[in-house]
């Protein structure tokens, strides 16, 4: 299968278990890697045959700009479940991490990995042209 990656996204968000951490916020990096079928957008080269990342992009950061988490894992977990509602992705991955995480310890991020898969296949249907 072929990827998408859109690599080191960097937004401010307020997501954490702390008060402090959702009033002050903090700085988040986001990877994301999109498992498609990429054969009929590299025949015709048409963006009307492929995945949108600039609109991927714009889903990923009103989330973790716009939404709070308290978890690291909520926050992955639903940038995850987002992009397979809204497009038609085999397989994503999420990397989500916190830049300068409250521990008290030398530590550049703290980062939470997860895949998930599509659950409706129809999704994944491309529709025939038509125009003969």
């Amino acid at each position: 299968m072929d990827r998408i990656r859109l690599v080191n996204m960097t937004f401010y968000g307020y997501h954490g278990v702390s008060a402090a951490e959702k009033e002050t916020g903090r700085r988040f990096e986001v990877d994301c890697e999109l498992t498609t079928d990429l054969a009929e957008p590299g025949k015709t080269d048409r963006l009307t045959d492929t995945i949108d990342y600039a609109a991927i992009y714009d889903l990923i950061a009103d989330i973790v700009q716009n939404r709070s988490f308290s978890l690291l894992e909520g926050l992955a977990v639903n940038l995850a479940t987002e992009i397979l509602d809204a497009f038609a992705v085999i397989e994503v991955t999420i990397r989500v991490r916190k830049l300068v995480p409250p521990i008290n310890g030398n530590i550049d991020f703290i980062e939470v990995e997860v895949t998930r898969r599509q659950t409706a296949p129809e999704k994944l249907l491309v529709s025939e042209d038509t125009d003969g």
